[in-house]
C-alpha cells in the first residue's frame, strides 16, 4: 500500500484515484475509528484545525493519501433548520408538516464552518488529497419530512404538489435541501477540497417502489438524478471531482443511472456485487468498497473471514479489469467496548493477501 508521503504527482484527482487503483490500493472510510482513540473526541469535533489533524492522522494510520472527513450526514439539516430558528438539540427530530417558505440564503456556519476549517488544515499539509463530505438532496429531504415514503409513492403515480399537500412538502424540501447542499459543497471547495464524497443512501428500494420503477423512472430521475446532476455541474465548475456513495439496497437500473454522473469514484454497499456492477459503470469511474464493515462488530464475522472476503473481492475485481480500490461499504464506526475488534478486522482486510 502507498504511504501518504508517496503521494504521486498527477494531472488531476481522477488520475490519482486511477493510479491508486492500478497499484491495488486499499483504504477504509475510517476517520470515526481514529477520532475515538482520542479521549477528548467530543472537543476535537468542535475545533476545525484539530479535526483536520485527526483526518490527516487517519490517512497516515491507514497508509493512504485520501483524507476522508467524518461521514456526518446531519450537518446540512442542522444548518438549514438553524437558519430558521430551530435549535441544534431539536434538529434531529424536527420535521416540516407544510412546505417551508422562503428563508435566509444558505450560510456556512456552525459545524459547516468547522468542517471547512478541517479541510483547510488537511490541505495545508500538501501530501494528502483533501476531500469534502455531504448528504444528497433526496436523503436530506427524508430527514426533513416525517413520512416521505407515501408522498414519494403518490408523486410516482402522477399526483402533483397542487393536488396533495404531502407531495408539496417533499418537493419544497427537495428544493431547499439542494440550495444548502450546493452552498456547503461550494464552501468545502473554497476551503481546498479536491473531491467531494456525496452520500445519497436514501435513494434505494425503501423509498422507491420497484413495481412503480418497473413502469417508468420519471419520479426517480426527477427526485434523485436531476438534483445530483445539478451538484455535479457545480462541482465541475469548481474543479472538484465527485465521489458518489450509496450504501442502500439498489436495483440495476439505479446503478445504471448513478453511472451516468461521470463520478471519479463510486461507492456501493455490500448488497451489491461489484464485479457484476463493473459492467454497468464506465471504466473512467473507479469503483470503491464494499466489504460488509457494518457487520464488523459481530462475533459471527471473524478476522479470518474478513481476510478471505477481501482476497476474494480483490481477485474478482482484478478479473474484471475495472479500476478498483478495496475498502469499506460505508464509514466504519467506533463502538464503545468493541474498538479493538473492529479495528482488527479493518487491518485484516488491508493486509489480506491479494
Amino acid at each position: 500500500m502507498m504511504s501518504p508521503a508517496a503521494l504521486p504527482t498527477t494531472r488531476s484527482t481522477r488520475d490519482l484515484l486511477h493510479q491508486l487503483a492500478a497499484q491495488g490500493h486499499r483504504a477504509p472510510i475510517g476517520t470515526h475509528l481514529i477520532l475515538h482513540r482520542h479521549p477528548d473526541s467530543g472537543a476535537i469535533v468542535c475545533e476545525g484545525e484539530r479535526l483536520g489533524g485527526v483526518i490527516a492522522e487517519t490517512a497516515d494510520y491507514f497508509h493512504t493519501p485520501l483524507a476522508v472527513p467524518l461521514m456526518d450526514l446531519t450537518i446540512e439539516k442542522e444548518a438549514l433548520l438553524g437558519a430558521r430558528g430551530v435549535a441544534p438539540a431539536e434538529s434531529p427530530t424536527y420535521h416540516f408538516d407544510e412546505p417551508p417558505g422562503p428563508g435566509t440564503a444558505p450560510e456556512v456556519q456552525g459545524r459547516m464552518r468547522i468542517a471547512c476549517d478541517a479541510i483547510r488544515a488537511v490541505a495545508a499539509r500538501g501530501d494528502l488529497l483533501p476531500m469534502g463530505m455531504g448528504i444528497g438532496p433526496f436523503s436530506l429531504m427524508t430527514k426533513l419530512v416525517a413520512d416521505p415514503i407515501s408522498p414519494v409513492f403518490l408523486a410516482g403515480q402522477g399526483t402533483t404538489a397542487a393536488e396533495e399537500p404531502e407531495v408539496a412538502v417533499v418537493e419544497r424540501c427537495l428544493e431547499l435541501g439542494l440550495e444548502w447542499v450546493l452552498a456547503y459543497a461550494s464552501a468545502q471547495a473554497g476551503a481546498g477540497a479536491k473531491a467531494l464524497i456525496l452520500c445519497e443512501p436514501a435513494a434505494n428500494l425503501v423509498y422507491f417502489s420497484p413495481h412503480q420503477l418497473a413502469e417508468g423512472w420519471e419520479i426517480f430521475d426527477r427526485y434523485v438524478m436531476d438534483p445530483l446532476r445539478a451538484i455535479k455541474a457545480r462541482l465541475d465548475a469548481l474543479g472538484v471531482e465527485l465521489v458518489f456513495h450509496d450504501c442502500g439496497e439498489l436495483t440495476q437500473g439505479m446503478v445504471e443511472r448513478f453511472a451516468t454522473l461521470d463520478a471519479a469514484m463510486i461507492s456501493f454497499g455490500s448488497s451489491r456485487l461489484l464485479w457484476e456492477d463493473a459492467r454497468l459503470v464506465p471504466a473512467h469511474t473507479v469503483l470503491y468498497g464494499n466489504l460488509p464493515t457494518k457487520r464488523f462488530i459481530s462475533e459471527q464475522l471473524s478476522v479470518g473471514e474478513v481476510s478471505r472476503m477481501a482476497s476474494d473481492l480483490d481477485a474478482r475485481m482484478r478479473a474484471t479489469g475495472h479500476p478498483f480500490i478495496l475498502g469499506s461499504e460505508c464509514d466504519v464506526l467506533s463502538v464503545a467496548g468493541s474498538e479493538r475488534v473492529i479495528l482488527d478486522k479493518v487491518e485484516a482486510f488491508l493486509q489480506a493477501t491479494a
